[in-house]
């Protein structure tokens, strides 16, 4: 009788123990959780800031001898200006269509962005986790032993023979369980995960119009190129002109036509022009270089451009045409929408958090001893989340989320105003190089004759030598201008071509280039 007591007393002992430390399976605190909104940062430029591509045509100040008083230039900033180590072997010859295509396949300008876009893609996932099945599985094994008196547990029932045990254990169970967890109806959810998609395509379109900055950089880097290679051919013209000069002032000194401060004269010519020489030739070889880092090539200047862009008219369209033609075309308009997109979904998602959410959790696994002498155990719980107060933090969310918002607005409206400007400013340069080409390409021939008949004065002994220097600079000041020009009217149109989109298909046509 006694023992059969003591088995009756363990047993509720066993039962009052196993309702504190004997769970059979895990809590299910997880699946009624609340979703909070994910805010997104106050400006949506951040993802492609780090670097910028402008070709900026300023007037030269004061006056000059040079009748081309427009300053062109490219500027190149931040990773644009550089490229990977990987690039594929290259042959020596670059083409200007090259250039562009190994830009846009090795420039880090593109590169950081595509990091952009995967970021954008793993949180993307993150946000979609919330609203898909979660599935876990676990293996617990527990050695126990419990003090029931600091439990709570305080059994004073006097019992003939037998007495209360206030410590029970150790005893051992194991525990192997699977868990699902599924969100049924959860807004907060839903929004970020759609929010994220729409950062996804906003970085998508960002990287197109990060291939058009690259088009415009190597573009632009590659003309200067070629206008510094023209300036050395135009110097070096000059320089023979200089030595004939020389000897033809020499040949009239042996015969005393001409007095010695004539020779001197032509001598100084002479050097003048190997001096600039020398300094065009130092500038084509940093051009190189410069095109080199941002194409992807090994940094030297040791290779040739095969493309001469000359001097092509405009293809007829009006400034409102390229303006609508921008407008449908730019990628960074298409983005800045989809950020406006994303942030709409975000203020939705911050306001969701005030609705009911309802989730649903089950376990299913085999508790016991052993694996011998175990049974299998289920729970289900539905789980219906209805918020009432969150100490304002969902008010704090929801302000947040409509400053970005704002922001956004605010960003988009700037980047249609910037690519109107952008269309507007690269038909002005147009116009304006194009005038330039006009008025140097006539002043080039004016110099020209003007040098030819100051020689044959020079040879009858009408006139000395200083006539003729001067002469010959002017033929100098023309072909500058000229050259000028044309590099200026050229990065005009890759300004274009930019400004209107889709800058790597339509650049060629715009230069006549196939």
């Amino acid at each position: 009788m006694m023992m059969r007591n003591s088995s009756i007393w363990g047993a509720i002992c066993w039962v009052a123990l196993a309702g504190t430390a004997w769970p059979q399976g895990p809590a299910q605190s997880g699946a009624g959780a609340p979703s909070q909104a994910i805010q997104l940062p106050l400006s949506g430029r951040t993802a492609t800031q780090g670097g910028s591509v402008n070709s900026v045509q300023t007037p030269i100040p004061g006056v000059t001898s040079s009748v081309n008083t427009l300053n062109s230039s490219v500027q190149v900033q931040g990773p644009y200006s550089g490229s990977r180590s990987d690039a594929k072997p290259f042959s020596g010859k670059l083409g200007f269509r090259e250039a562009i295509d190994r830009a846009l396949e090795y420039n880090l300008g593109v590169s950081g962005i595509t990091d952009a876009i995967r970021q954008a893609r793993g949180q993307s996932k993150v946000a979609r986790s919330a609203l898909l099945p979660n599935v876990s599985a676990a293996l617990r094994e527990t050695v126990q032993q419990s003090d029931l008196v600091a439990s709570g547990i305080r059994i004073n029932i006097p019992v003939p023979g037998f007495r209360f045990p206030t410590v029970v254990g150790p005893f051992n169970y194991f525990d192997l369980r699977a868990t699902l967890t599924q969100t049924i109806a959860d807004l907060t959810a839903l929004n970020n995960y759609r929010s994220a998609g729409e950062l996804i395509k906003a970085n998508e379109a960002a990287m197109r119009d990060a291939r058009d900055l690259v088009v415009l950089a190597a573009g632009g880097v590659y003309l200067q190129a070629v206008a510094a290679n023209a300036r050395i051919r135009s110097a070096e013209a000059q320089r023979e002109t200089a030595k004939a000069l020389l000897k033809q002032v020499e040949d009239r000194r042996s015969v005393g036509l001409v007095a010695k401060i004539d020779v001197n004269r032509s001598q100084v010519e002479l050097q003048t022009q190997e001096q600039r020489l020398t300094t065009l030739l130092n500038d084509f070889s940093k051009q190189k270089i410069n095109l080199a880092r941002l194409a992807g090539l090994p940094v030297t200047d040791a290779y040739d451009l095969t493309d001469d862009v000359a001097y092509s008219p405009v293809p007829a369209m009006s400034v409102e045409q390229a303006v609508q033609q921008a407008l449908g075309n730019r990628a960074d308009l298409e983005s800045a929408a989809f950020q406006v997109r994303s942030a709409e979904r975000a203020r939705t998602a911050a306001r969701a958090e005030r609705l009911p959410s309802l989730a649903v959790s089950a376990d299913y696994g085999a508790i016991g001893v052993n694996p011998s002498q175990s049974h299998g155990t289920f729970a289900v719980t539905g789980t219906l989340r209805i918020p009432i107060w969150a100490g304002g933090r969902t008010e704090g969310s929801i302000e947040q989320a409509e400053a970005a918002l704002d922001q956004r607005k605010a960003e988009a409206a700037d980047v249609r105003g910037r690519i109107i400007a952008d269309v507007r400013n690269a038909f002005l340069d147009l116009q304006a190089a194009s005038q330039q080409v006009e008025v140097a390409r006539n002043n080039q021939g004016v110099a020209r004759d003007t040098l030819g008949l100051t020689r044959q004065r020079y040879e009858a002994g009408i006139t000395d030598s200083v006539e003729v220097v001067q002469a010959q600079q002017a033929v100098a000041s023309g072909e500058l201008d000229y050259i000028t020009a044309v590099f200026a009217h050229n990065l005009a149109k890759v300004s274009l071509a930019r400004a209107l989109g889709k800058a790597e298909a339509s650049v060629g046509g715009l230069l006549g280039l196939p």
